[in-house]
Formats: C-alpha cells, structure tokens, sequence
C-alpha cells in the first residue's frame, strides 16, 4: 500500500475545470489504492488557489473519501487529505 499519492496543481493552475479534474482523479485513485494521504499542492501564492481546494474539499460527496483534511504543517503550500 502506498503511503500517500501527490498532485500538483502548478501546471493547470489557470484552469477551473482542469483543477477540478486534477483534484478529483487524485482523491478517487488514491481511494482505490487505500493510500493513506493525498498530497495537493496548489503553492503558496496569494492563496487562492488553495481556498479554492479547500472549498472544493467540503463537497459532500468528496468529504465521503477522507477522514480530515490539514495544511502541511510548516508548509502552507500543501494540502494534505487523509483518506478512509
């Protein structure tokens, strides 16, 4: 079992649909996995992006996949999602 599956949002930053998609493909493989923690990382910036991920993340059927949901603890660049 892998320990965690990481996605980084750097290269599709510019497109809503495909931050979605990106976001989506990671939680629902890492899920078929049963990896432990999806790695998002949307950097630093001015934010937006992971407020963005972070809404994302409170959709009912997605919060169905994880147990919590953290900033990467001395990096606010990383989202970490740990998953059932």
């Amino acid at each position: 079992m892998p320990e965690k599956l990481t996605v980084d949002l750097h290269p599709v930053f510019r497109s809503d649909r495909d931050i979605d998609n990106a976001v989506r493909r990671a939680l629902f493989r890492g899920a078929a996995a049963k990896v432990a923690v999806v790695e998002i990382i949307p950097g630093k910036g001015s934010g937006k992006l992971k407020n963005r991920v972070l809404a994302m993340l409170r959709q009912a059927h997605l919060k169905k996949l994880y147990r919590r949901v953290e900033v990467a603890p001395g990096n606010d660049g990383k989202v970490l999602v740990h998953l059932k």
